[in-house]
């Protein structure tokens, strides 16, 4: 009995071993899992993507929509600022020769500034003593060239009746008349303008200032804002930049300059009165590229059409297209070629945008904005760790069609180390210089 009680206690115990060691029931496999079905898995994959760019997009559109409205409620700042910063690029070659011969930076920003100061309001000075001086003389030829005007739209090809001539004149004062109030209210918003301009004319001048002088320094704390890793290469983003704004500074002014005396010797061999403001005025209109020459070439035209008559108008037209196809062919790629390369339509575009946004103002600086985001984007695109580029260059400076030609430039520059050291001496550009100041501080 014991004994039969033994072996029914092992066989037990073997079976309750065996079911510990073997499932319940066979693994066929490993056992898989569906996600229940969601809406997304019957959207194309094409559909996603663009549902994925299109969101990003519009966030994007939106963040410069609310940027254009915080500027445009702060335009009295920040179109002085950067009305500076195009004035700091073209004086600050100035100030850093003079840090160089020793003196102070405070004073050599005062220099320059009252140095331009003087220029500026001595030319103004001259336009308009010129203007009060020929005012009469202007007023005498004006009342003839507009009777030769009306006699010759009477009696020329279109045949127009002096009562129809009358008629339009008189219309002209009526409107006038009913309009008082209008020109009134123009009038208050004039002076309103005039006192936005004074307030922007001193904010130039303090901000200018201190660009000349601290220029360097406020642009190391700027970058010093940023995480450790953007340090570097938005620093020397901002170098190449500037140099691309000094580039196209220069290059402006010598291109304005130039369409200004060629227009002004042929206004004055003429006899065209106002010859000196009518050049001031083509020169102020070479800054907006492609049609401040244009509008201010048609100005000359039609002050030489009213007071000397068709043909010293025709003549005046032929020397303003004569002094722009020079630009054009010859004084563009040449000079502002070096400058920049940007496409005619990504310029016109950029001037209609600043135009439409900020005015006058915003068409002045449209080109140079554009420039300087050129080179950055493309500083930061083909160089991410903030290395310094093959030839030591601002990149933007070339057009794009030319890759090719730029990698065999590099490298003959690899391969002829002494070529770079020339070329870099010559650009004044030093290797390092970008970050060196924020690595030190």
């Amino acid at each position: 009995m014991a004994q039969w009680i033994t072996e029914v206690g092992e066989r037990a115990r073997t079976r309750l071993s065996t079911a510990r060691r073997v499932p319940p029931f066979p693994m066929a496999g490993p056992v898989e899992v569906r996600p229940a079905s969601t809406v997304e898995d019957g959207i194309p994959r094409g559909i996603k993507v663009a549902g994925a760019w299109a969101w990003r997009i519009v966030l994007f559109v939106l963040a410069i929509y609310l940027l254009l409205r915080v500027i445009a409620a702060l335009r009295l700042m920040v179109i002085p600022v950067v009305v500076a910063i195009l004035l700091a690029a073209l004086l600050e070659p100035v100030a850093g020769l003079l840090r160089k011969r020793g003196v102070h930076r405070s004073l050599a920003a005062a220099i320059v500034l009252v140095a331009g100061l003087v220029v500026v309001f001595g030319g103004l000075g001259a336009i308009v003593t010129t203007f009060i001086a020929q005012f009469d003389t202007l007023t005498g030829r004006v009342g003839e060239g507009l009777n030769e005007i009306q006699s010759w739209l009477s009696s020329g090809p279109l045949h127009i009746s002096e009562k129809q001539l009358s008629d339009t004149v008189s219309s002209l004062e009526k409107q006038a008349t009913a309009n008082r109030s209008m020109l009134t209210s123009g009038a208050l918003s004039t002076a309103t303008t005039l006192g936005e301009v004074l307030t922007g004319f001193f904010l130039v001048l303090f901000t200018l200032f201190f660009f000349l002088r601290d220029g360097g320094q406020i642009w190391s704390f700027l970058c010093r804002l940023l995480p450790r890793q953007a340090q570097l290469p938005v620093a020397r983003a901002g170098h190449y930049s500037w140099y691309t704004l000094v580039s196209y500074v220069r290059a402006t002014v010598l291109v304005a300059f130039v369409d200004a005396l060629g227009i002004g010797i042929g206004l004055a061999v003429l006899r065209v009165p106002l010859a000196l403001p009518l050049a001031a005025l083509v020169f102020l209109g070479a800054f907006i590229p492609v049609i401040g020459a244009t509008l201010s070439g048609a100005v000359a035209v039609l002050v030489a059409l009213v007071t000397n008559g068709p043909v010293s108008a025709l003549l005046v037209l032929a020397v303003v297209i004569a002094v722009q196809q020079l630009e054009g062919h010859v004084l563009q790629p040449l000079i502002m070629g070096r400058a920049v390369a940007l496409h005619p339509l990504s310029v016109i575009l950029a001037i209609t945008t600043g135009v439409v946004a900020a005015g006058i103002v915003g068409g002045l600086v449209a080109v140079p904005l554009l420039a300087v985001g050129n080179t950055a984007i493309r500083y930061l695109a083909e160089h991410p760790d903030g290395e310094p580029t093959d030839n030591r260059a601002a990149p933007g400076t070339e057009p794009t069609d030319d890759d090719e030609r730029r990698e065999e430039d590099a490298e003959e520059r690899a391969a002829d180390p002494e070529r770079e050291r020339v070329e870099n001496a010559s650009s004044g550009i030093r290797p390092g210089s970008v970050d060196g100041e924020i690595k030190d501080q």
